[in-house]
């Protein structure tokens, strides 16, 4: 019944894409921020390699430069996961990639030399880290720059409805997601301020948490025609549950079928 009410408003505000520009994302599976694990860290050129060479998609994290370029990291600081410390925006693009990944002899690439290596052998998922602030259009734009000219399988997605709706108006041949995460909101507060987000980013598709899996809103979407992909897939039940709920699933290096 709720899906008779709600249903033309979500075609109205966010219609579905057609199915010819999608359905390469329900193809594939998507090794979490590449193949790492083992010495391998995330979101690394190694980890980029080993996902090419067993044919799996990639899903990675890009974030903004303090001299507006994409570079591929996904913390707010470099404390974690490198020597350095301190917020990654406050760092120009060339000091970036010269940092060096903890325990591996990676440093942390632009996007678009991450574009140059994938070079469209497999599909990727560009997650951006938004802050929810006025800077999010420097972030489209500087994956938008990025982008020029790549012809592989690519979309971009981010919790921030702000990035996918960026791109619905200043790019909107690139397929853009949005990514939800239900646990811990309440039920009535949260459906209605997740369709409003799906209204503000008219979304190619969803990526939705494996643990918020199955849905009832996950599930309207995905019959109006939105591919549902779902992360981070860590076990077989939860595997199980992606299969039976999603269309692909972005998952950690052991599990992409």
């Amino acid at each position: 019944m709720q899906s008779l009410l709600w249903n033309p408003l979500d075609n109205w505000r966010s219609p579905a894409p057609s199915p010819d520009r999608v359905q390469w994302l329900k193809d594939w599976d998507y090794a979490h921020r590449g193949l790492h694990g083992n010495g391998v860290p995330e979101n690394s050129p190694s980890g980029f390699a080993e996902a090419i060479g067993q044919g799996i998609g990639i899903e990675l994290d890009v974030q903004r430069s303090r001299d507006g370029r994409a570079v591929v990291f996904h913390d707010w600081e470099f404390d974690r996961l490198t020597e350095e410390k301190g917020p990654v925006a406050q760092r120009d693009a060339a000091d970036i990639e010269k940092i060096f990944l903890a325990g591996s002899s990676d440093a942390i690439p632009q996007l678009g030399r991450t574009l140059d290596q994938v070079a469209g052998q497999v599909p990727i998922l560009i997650e951006l880290k938004s802050a929810f602030d006025r800077r999010t259009a420097s972030l489209c734009l500087a994956v938008q720059r990025a982008l020029e000219g790549y012809r592989g399988d690519h979309a971009v997605m981010s919790f921030d409805p702000g990035v996918s709706g960026w791109f619905a108006q200043h790019s909107p041949r690139t397929v853009r997601g949005l990514v939800i995460r239900e646990t811990g909101k309440p039920a009535l507060r949260s459906n209605w301020k997740r369709r409003r987000a799906m209204w503000q980013a008219k979304p190619d598709f969803i990526a939705y948490n494996i643990i918020d899996l199955p849905s009832r809103f996950a599930a309207q979407q995905r019959k109006r025609g939105l591919p549902m992909l779902t992360w981070t897939v860590k076990s077989e039940e939860q595997r199980q549950t992606a299969v039976n709920n999603a269309d692909a699933l972005i998952a950690e290096q052991e599990q992409p079928r």
